[in-house]
C-alpha cells in the first residue's frame, strides 16, 4: 500500500502564533489589534505585535472583533424583488457605494415578497448586529414591516408606514409628473392626454396631481376626458392611447404612467398612421432603458431616483444610528428628465 502523503496545505495563522512571534501574551495581541484603551502597552510592544501580524499575514476574526466593539460595520438591506430587477437594482448600487464610502458592508436579502423569508431575514439581521436596516420595495407603496423597532434602526426606501412614524425616502412623484408635462407645454402642446395607473397607489395620485399642476401653471384647464386608467402594461397603454387618439379632438401629446405603457402607446399611434413626435409627442416615466433606448424614436422619460434613494437611506443610517437622533424624516428625491427623441 502506498504511503499516505501529508497535506502540503498550511493551516491559517492564529493569535497564538502572533503572540509567540512577538514575544507577548495573546491578551496583549488582542488589546493591540482591537485598540483597547487604557492598557498601558508600550509603543515598542505594539510595533512588535503589528510586525508579527504582517509577517504571518494574520487576519483577525471580523465578527468577533465586531462583537467586542459593539460595531459590525454592516448595513442590512431587505427587499421584496429589487435584487432580481435590473431596473431597481440601482438602489442596491447606490446603497452599496454609500456604505463602502463609510467603511461598511451591505448585506442584501431578497425575499420575493414572502413574509416568512422577510421575518427570518429581519431576525438574522438583528442577530448579526447590523448598524441599521433598510427595508426597500420594488414600487412606491405603504408597508408594515414585521420587526422589533427597539432592536435596530430602520429606514424605509420607496415605501412608508401609514402613520409616518419611521424615516423613509421616496421619489417625488408630483415633481416628476409636473416636469414631464411642463416639457410638453413648453413645446406648444395644450391637449395632453394622460394614461394613469388604475390602482390606488401613491404614484397614481402623485402623478395625477403633478399633471394637473403643470396644466394650471400654463393656464390650461384640466379636462377629465383626456385621462385614461389601466393596468400598467403595454397592452393597456395601447388600448388607452387608441381611445384617446380617436376622440373628436384628439390630444397632440401623451404623458404615460410608465415606459411599458408608452411602448403600447407607440403601437396605437402607428396603427392610426400618425408619427412620433410630429403628430403625437410621448413622454414616459421610469427610464427603463431596455424599453426607452430601444423604441424608435427613443423615448423621452422621467428617471426614478433609485441610485440617489439608496445613497440617502444608508447615509441617514450612518449619520444618526450612533447619535440616537433618529427622527422620522419623510424624504422625497426629485425625478430627472431624460430627453430623447419622442417629445
Amino acid at each position: 500500500m502506498a504511503p499516505q502523503r501529508k497535506s502540503s496545505k498550511r493551516s491559517a495563522p492564529s493569535m497564538y502564533d502572533v503572540a509567540r512571534l512577538a514575544g507577548v501574551s495573546q491578551t496583549t495581541v488582542s488589546f493591540v489589534v482591537n485598540d483597547v484603551p487604557n492598557t498601558n502597552i508600550l509603543p515598542e510592544t505594539r510595533d512588535r505585535v503589528w510586525a508579527a501580524v504582517k509577517e504571518l499575514d494574520w487576519q483577525p476574526n471580523a465578527i468577533a472583533r465586531g462583537l467586542r466593539s459593539a460595531r459590525s460595520h454592516t448595513i442590512g438591506l431587505i427587499s421584496d424583488e429589487i435584487a432580481t430587477s435590473s431596473h431597481a437594482g440601482k438602489i442596491i448600487q447606490g446603497a452599496q457605494d454609500a456604505a463602502w464610502a463609510g467603511n461598511n458592508m451591505l448585506l442584501v436579502i431578497n425575499t420575493d415578497g414572502k413574509h416568512d423569508i422577510e421575518r427570518a431575514a429581519m431576525k438574522m439581521m438583528v442577530e448579526r448586529r447590523v448598524e441599521g436596516l433598510i427595508y426597500a420595495t420594488m414600487y412606491h407603496r405603504t408597508v408594515a414591516p414585521a420587526i422589533d423597532l427597539a432592536q435596530v434602526h430602520i429606514v424605509l426606501l420607496d415605501c412608508f408606514v401609514a402613520d409616518r412614524s419611521l424615516p423613509s425616502v421616496v421619489p417625488d412623484e408630483v415633481q416628476g409628473a409636473r416636469t414631464a408635462v411642463e416639457l410638453l407645454l413648453q413645446k406648444g402642446h395644450r391637449r395632453i392626454g394622460f394614461i394613469n395607473e388604475v390602482g390606488p397607489l401613491p404614484a397614481m395620485f402623485g402623478r395625477l396631481e403633478g399633471y394637473q399642476q403643470a396644466l394650471a401653471s400654463y393656464g390650461v384647464p384640466f379636462e377629465p376626458e383626456l385621462v385614461r386608467t389601466g393596468t400598467v402594461i403595454a397592452t393597456e397603454g395601447y388600448r388607452c392611447a387608441l381611445d384617446l387618439l380617436t376622440l373628436p379632438e384628439r390630444p397632440t401629446a401623451l404623458f404615460c404612467y410608465n415606459d411599458s405603457v408608452a411602448m403600447g402607446a407607440y403601437d396605437a399611434i402607428r396603427q392610426l398612421g400618425l408619427t412620433i413626435p410630429s403628430d403625437v409627442a410621448v413622454v414616459g416615466f421610469d427610464n427603463l432603458e431596455v424599453i426607452a433606448t430601444q423604441l424608435r424614436p427613443t423615448l423621452t422619460t422621467m428617471e426614478l431616483p433609485h441610485y440617489a434613494m439608496g445613497q440617502w437611506a444608508v447615509q441617514y443610517l450612518l449619520d444618526h444610528a450612533q447619535d440616537g437622533e433618529f427622527a422620522p424624516v419623510q424624504q422625497t428625491i426629485p425625478c430627472r428628465l431624460v430627453e430623447r427623441a419622442s417629445a
